[in-house]
Protein backbone atom coordinates (compact mmCIF):
# COMPACT_ATOMS: atom_id res chain seq x y z
CA UNK A 1 0.00 0.00 0.00
CA UNK A 2 1.06 3.25 -0.96
CA UNK A 3 1.32 5.43 1.84
CA UNK A 4 1.45 9.82 2.03
CA UNK A 5 4.18 9.25 4.76
CA UNK A 6 6.36 7.20 2.55
CA UNK A 7 5.92 9.43 -0.51
CA UNK A 8 6.97 12.14 1.58
CA UNK A 9 10.29 10.21 2.29
CA UNK A 10 10.83 9.91 -1.40
CA UNK A 11 9.64 13.91 -1.70
CA UNK A 12 12.27 14.66 1.12
CA UNK A 13 15.41 13.16 -1.33
CA UNK A 14 13.94 14.98 -4.44
CA UNK A 15 13.39 18.77 -2.77
CA UNK A 16 17.15 18.29 -1.64
CA UNK A 17 17.90 18.71 -5.49
CA UNK A 18 15.01 20.65 -6.22
CA UNK A 19 15.75 23.45 -3.70
CA UNK A 20 19.41 23.98 -4.82
CA UNK A 21 17.54 25.25 -8.21
CA UNK A 22 14.92 27.71 -5.93
CA UNK A 23 11.95 25.36 -6.62
CA UNK A 24 10.25 22.77 -4.48
CA UNK A 25 7.46 20.23 -4.44
CA UNK A 26 4.17 19.79 -2.99
CA UNK A 27 2.25 16.46 -2.39
CA UNK A 28 -1.28 17.04 -3.30
CA UNK A 29 -2.69 13.51 -3.24
CA UNK A 30 -2.24 9.70 -3.88
CA UNK A 31 -5.33 8.29 -5.27
CA UNK A 32 -5.23 5.02 -7.09
CA UNK A 33 -1.30 4.36 -7.38
CA UNK A 34 -0.92 7.63 -8.82
CA UNK A 35 1.20 10.29 -6.66
CA UNK A 36 -0.61 13.82 -7.51
CA UNK A 37 2.16 16.62 -6.62
CA UNK A 38 2.48 20.69 -7.10
CA UNK A 39 5.94 22.15 -8.64
CA UNK A 40 6.71 25.36 -7.11
CA UNK A 41 8.82 28.00 -6.68
CA UNK A 42 11.47 27.98 -9.80
CA UNK A 43 10.32 24.55 -10.66
CA UNK A 44 6.53 25.36 -11.04
CA UNK A 45 7.30 27.96 -14.66
CA UNK A 46 10.25 26.12 -15.24
CA UNK A 47 9.80 25.23 -19.34
CA UNK A 48 12.14 21.77 -18.39
CA UNK A 49 9.44 21.26 -15.56
CA UNK A 50 7.99 18.29 -17.57
CA UNK A 51 11.45 16.80 -17.87
CA UNK A 52 12.10 17.26 -14.40
CA UNK A 53 8.87 15.26 -13.46
CA UNK A 54 9.00 12.08 -15.77
CA UNK A 55 12.94 11.99 -15.71
CA UNK A 56 13.49 12.35 -12.01
CA UNK A 57 10.62 12.96 -9.82
CA UNK A 58 8.73 10.34 -11.32
CA UNK A 59 11.71 7.39 -12.11
CA UNK A 60 13.12 8.04 -8.20
CA UNK A 61 9.53 8.00 -7.07
CA UNK A 62 8.85 4.86 -9.23
CA UNK A 63 12.39 3.18 -8.01
CA UNK A 64 11.82 3.30 -4.13
CA UNK A 65 8.06 2.61 -4.38
CA UNK A 66 7.10 0.56 -6.96
CA UNK A 67 3.68 0.36 -6.56
CA UNK A 68 3.17 3.54 -8.07
CA UNK A 69 1.73 3.77 -11.47
CA UNK A 70 2.31 7.51 -12.04
CA UNK A 71 3.81 11.06 -11.00
CA UNK A 72 1.26 13.95 -12.22
CA UNK A 73 1.57 17.42 -11.85
CA UNK A 74 -1.49 19.41 -11.10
Amino acid sequence: MITRERVEEVLNKIRVGLKSEGGDIELIDVKDDIVYVKLKGACGTCPMSTLTMKNWVETTMKNDIPEVKAVQAV
